[in-house]
C-alpha cells in the first residue's frame, strides 16, 4: 500500500520538486544494481577473483604440460628447443610431468626402438631370413670353436 502511495504521489512530488532531492537513477552503486547489500557484493567480487585465480592456475598447468609435451618430442626428433616452451614450464610453479598415458605410449616405443636397433631386430627387418636357422647355425658356430679350443694345445 506504501508502495502504490509512494509511487502515485512520488512522481508528482518529482515533478514539483524538479528531482533535486532524490539520487538519479544512473547512480546506484553495483550492489544496488545487482539486488545484493555492499557486504554480499564485495563477497561475490571476492569469489570472482579466487575463481579466476584458480582458472589462471589450472590454464597455466595445462599450458605447461602442453609445452612438456612439445619439448620431449622435439628432443626425441633432435628438432631445436623453444624458448616459450621452457618459459611455460617454468611459469607453473609445480613440477610438470608428462600425462601418464603418454608416458607408457613413450615408453612402448623406445622399447620397440631399441628391439628394433639391436642386431637380433635389424636382421628381422631383412627379408627371406629364417631366424630359426640362423640361431641354429650360430649355436653350431659356438660349439665348434669350443671344441676346437678344447682340442687346442695352446689354449
Amino acid at each position: 500500500m506504501a508502495f502504490m502511495l509512494k509511487h502515485m504521489i512520488g512522481g508528482q512530488l518529482k515533478d514539483l520538486t524538479g528531482g533535486l532531492e532524490e539520487k538519479p537513477e544512473g547512480e546506484k552503486t553495483e550492489a544496488a544494481a545487482k539486488g545484493m547489500t555492499q557486504e554480499e557484493f564485495e563477497q561475490y567480487q571476492q569469489q570472482l577473483a579466487e575463481e579466476k585465480l584458480e582458472r589462471d592456475a589450472n590454464f597455466a598447468q595445462k599450458k605447461a604440460e602442453r609445452a612438456t609435451v612439445r619439448s620431449h618430442f622435439r628432443e626425441k626428433y633432435r628438432l631445436p628447443k623453444s624458448e616459450l616452451d621452457d618459459t611455460q614450464i617454468q611459469a607453473a610453479a609445480d613440477d610438470v610431468e608428462l600425462p601418464t598415458e603418454l608416458a607408457k605410449m613413450i615408453a612402448e616405443d623406445n622399447q620397440e626402438e631399441e628391439h628394433k636397433q639391436s642386431v637380433l631386430g635389424q636382421i628381422t627387418n631383412i627379408q627371406n631370413v629364417d631366424m630359426d636357422q640362423l640361431k641354429e647355425k650360430a649355436q653350431s658356430t659356438l660349439e665348434d670353436l669350443k671344441q676346437t679350443a678344447e682340442k687346442c694345445d695352446v689354449m
